[in-house]
């Protein structure tokens, strides 16, 4: 049985509309029509195991690859027929994303701020901003290669979002960060959604992560959505006291 379930009683603006999606990839089907919305304002996450195509659908969203059939919009723009005016109004963070070692970390924020604009002040204010963001305090005026994972993760996720996206897309945040520096860049999401209005949309096979983070979430394996709806909802769907208990009675069913 396929659980899909809409529930969401706040702004009826559609941040993400996916319909019907479908990426191809030789012999291997990644995505298999797979369909979701998601609301301005909210904090959406794409749950699942490795290769349930979470990556593959962020990729799509955020105009890195084209759909084999079906269609996304952003913000009503189609992501592949207006993928330039997509591009002005989100920001994307691959989960093996990196940063040039041989700049600090200051360096490295400002050669990205001027790519999103020429104006001096501006990209101060921006530079400003992500050096908040990611708590780095002196350790900005280092180079990147002394960095641990964490910290680089950390300067990442102040990119992502130093330019107030309309839409943040994250893929795998907090990928194998200790607690302190997961923590950290959950709240600094929560924090963001909260003061800017930012939609985020984010994958993760970190449940407790999801219950944390997310308002609503779309179980996804093979390809296949198989559920959505918020944590609670998706718990109370499957008669689960968790969404790892869930997402196993999803998958039996799916």
């Amino acid at each position: 049985m396929n659980h899909v379930m809409k529930v969401w009683r706040g702004t009826s603006v559609r941040a993400v509309e996916v319909n019907d999606l479908v990426k191809v990839f030789g012999d291997i089907k990644a995505l298999n029509g797979i369909s979701f919305s998601v609301n301005e304002g909210e904090v959406f996450g794409l749950i699942g195991p490795n290769g349930a195509g979470k990556t593959t659908c962020l990729r799509i969203i955020a105009t890195l690859i084209k759909p084999t059939s079906g269609s996304v919009r952003v913000f009503d723009l189609d992501v592949v027929k207006e993928s330039s005016k997509v591009r002005r109004v989100i920001s994307y963070l691959p989960e093996e994303a990196g940063a040039y070692k041989n700049l600090s970390g200051f360096e490295y924020l400002r050669f990205m701020a001027n790519f999103y604009s020429g104006d001096r002040r501006k990209v101060k204010e921006m530079v400003d901003e992500a050096a908040r963001i990611s708590g780095l305090g002196e350790r900005l005026r280092d180079k990147v290669k002394t960095y641990s994972k964490g910290m680089t993760r950390r300067l990442l996720v102040a990119r992502a979002l130093m330019t107030h996206p309309k839409l943040a897309i994250l893929d795998e945040p907090t990928s194998g960060l200790d607690v302190a520096h997961a923590m950290h860049i959950r709240r600094i999401i929560q924090q963001y959604v909260k003061e800017y209005n930012i939609t985020v949309l984010l994958s993760s096979h970190n449940m407790l992560e999801v219950e944390f983070l997310c308002d609503r979430i779309a179980l996804i394996n093979h390809g296949k959505i198989l559920a959505v709806g918020t944590p609670h909802e998706i718990k109370t769907m499957y008669n689960s006291n968790n969404l790892e208990e869930a997402f196993i009675e999803a998958t039996k069913n799916g």
